[in-house]
């Protein structure tokens, strides 16, 4: 179940769509497993926290045996499989990706969101921490989102930091660039890409401007 939610944040709006009741700071799906034999609680708190129980319909009691590690046969595999479904599918309709942690990246995609009305985009399955965001008339990216050692920016740390990868006029970059506060586009074309370490060393307004800026330039061929 950590997996299943793992980098997830729970959307309340979308809890009640999908038929999850108030209670007090929590919410309540119930689900029937094995054709009714057993029914499935999931309790999704105020704070994204999820638990669950499988109830035996036939006596009240407690079902565990899904979660035994080791456990076998055709019944046990048949309620794990069902619960694991369950817990899937509320994952994917009930809670929104939530990969970037800094202030300045979950700022950003409200920004864009609320500007553009484009979610970010994890095109590689290999590489969950990297996030695109394109426009909707021509698909070309207009924003990459990545987590990275700041090492590979040539700072002196191994730490995890998250970036922003803009368009930019290669005449601009130029000027730019000081490989502290603005560096070439990370994995990107380095004359007309910038990238910018997500930590509050560049205001966030003046990223703004230049995430608008990188909009414009990716309707033009560069």
């Amino acid at each position: 179940m950590q997996i299943t939610f793992k980098n997830k944040k729970v959307n309340i709006r979308k809890l009640l769509s999908f038929g999850f009741a108030e209670q007090k700071q929590s919410y309540l799906y119930s689900a029937p497993l094995a054709d009714g034999l057993m029914t499935m609680n999931i309790i999704v708190y105020d704070d994204g926290a999820v638990s669950t129980e499988v109830i035996d319909n036939s006596n009240g009691e407690e079902y565990v045996l899904h979660q035994v590690q080791g456990a076998a046969g055709a019944f046990v595999g048949q309620i794990r499989g069902e619960y694991e479904a369950v817990l899937e599918r509320i994952s994917a309709q009930c809670f929104d990706t939530e990969v970037f942690k800094s202030e300045y990246a979950r700022r950003l995609i409200a920004y864009v969101q609320r500007t553009y009305g484009d979610d970010p985009e994890f095109l590689w399955e290999r590489f969950p921490d990297n996030a695109v965001w394109r426009r909707k008339d021509n698909r070309k990216w207009y924003g990459v989102l990545l987590t990275v050692s700041r090492r590979k920016l040539g700072l002196d740390s191994d730490a995890l930091t998250e970036i922003i990868d803009l368009r930019i006029k290669p005449e601009e970059l130029e000027k730019l660039v000081d490989c502290t506060l603005y560096f070439p586009g990370y994995h990107m074309n380095k004359r007309h890409w910038l990238t910018i370490v997500l930590d509050g060393s560049v205001p966030f307004d003046e990223i703004c401007e230049r995430l608008e800026e990188s909009y414009r330039l990716a309707l033009k061929k560069t």
